[in-house]
């Protein structure tokens, strides 16, 4: 039996019944003009997004529970679903809480005068990807960075013991490698420590604060420790996210990844903050630092798989990362204006 050939649902009872127990989030959707409108949710779908069926029965399903930018991945699902094609996909979808991951399957059929309809499935699995992303990643950076940097102190230990009879220049530069790596491991071990009370951590209920005076005090400290560098900052007056005070380790990791991984003597970055549309905020942190590698980058939105090659080198983006995952919103990364990186975080407004 071919997809177009796929008989609709009939008025069973069971079915039914079916639909209304199952934990899965499901939409029943009529396409029109290649768009997907709500005919029906069922109780898992209120329940997981949040919304109710007053709030969608009627509405286009993109608009409701599609991020913006992502609107074009929901366009070319809607493409197949039109063309009846079966689609089965990890997306990002957004609830009344925020950003969550889900396994979504979209199962199309043609009703009984021959217009496109389907159903939309949403297994979600945001809690589950996370755990095992988040207990992975710790782990394998860990392992992989401390091992390194303890080889560096002990070859440069032993080199120096060596040599301690007739001091030279070699000896005086691997000591600074000494150092580098001890100042390496110190920053790696507070990141894995705010990971820790991150995660730790229960979820806030109804999380909010001012991003503005936050960030503003966080780019004040780097400005003290790091005298260099030129910390621009683009802030309004004021800007109510929804988050917490653990927004100021992420902005914080970001500042410091821009310019401790910047080689010139005078780094610069931009520190800005725009009202990005539909309810969300953008913290942009700019720089003309070399780019973050396409393996850090990929690793850290989900885009590559981490593995024993695939794992990035540091804690600071996984950091960010997470923060902006535990209110609700995500990370992306581009080119900067000055050719270096932007690392953007995108939060949920609050009023």
């Amino acid at each position: 039996m071919s997809r177009d050939e796929i008989p609709a649902p009939g008025p069973d009872d069971r079915f039914e019944y079916l639909i209304e127990h199952l934990q899965d989030a499901i939409v029943e959707f009529d396409m029109a003009g290649g768009d997907p409108i709500v005919r029906s949710v069922n109780p898992a779908f209120i329940d997981v997004f949040g919304y109710e069926p007053t709030d969608i029965v009627g509405e286009s399903l993109n608009d409701v529970i599609v991020p913006p930018w992502l609107s074009e991945q929901a366009e070319s699902l809607d493409e197949r679903t039109a063309s009846g094609e079966i689609n089965y996909r990890r997306v990002r979808r957004q609830t009344t809480d925020g950003l969550r991951e889900f396994l979504y399957r979209g199962i199309p059929y043609r009703t009984d005068v021959g217009d496109r309809a389907g159903f939309a499935v949403y297994t979600d699995l945001t809690d589950r990807s996370r755990h095992e992303q988040r207990l992975e990643v710790v782990g394998r950076i860990l392992r992989h960075n401390l091992r390194n940097r303890v080889t560096v102190l002990d070859g440069a230990v032993q080199k120096l013991r060596a040599e301690l009879d007739d001091p030279t220049a070699s000896a005086r530069e691997e000591l600074d490698r000494i150092e580098g790596a001890v100042t390496a491991l110190e920053a790696l071990s507070g990141e894995a420590n705010e990971i820790h009370h991150l995660l730790d951590s229960s979820p806030a209920t109804n999380p909010r604060i001012d991003a503005a005076p936050l960030v503003r005090d966080v780019v004040g400290d780097y400005r003290d420790d790091y005298p260099a560098a030129t910390v621009e900052t683009d802030l309004p007056d004021t800007l109510p996210v929804a988050a917490t005070e653990r927004l100021e380790s992420a902005v914080g990791a970001l500042i410091e990844n821009a310019i401790e991984h910047n080689p010139e003597p005078s780094p610069w970055l931009r520190v800005a903050a725009a009202d990005a549309g539909d309810g969300w905020v953008d913290l942009v942190v700019a720089d003309d630092a070399p780019p973050i590698p396409a393996m850090e980058r990929d690793v850290v939105t989900g885009d590559r798989r981490i593995s024993q090659t695939y794992h990035g080198s540091g804690l600071g983006l996984w950091l960010a990362a997470w923060t902006a995952e535990r209110f609700g919103g995500d990370i992306a990364f581009g080119k900067s204006d000055a050719g270096g990186n932007r690392v953007r975080l995108r939060l949920q407004r609050v009023s």
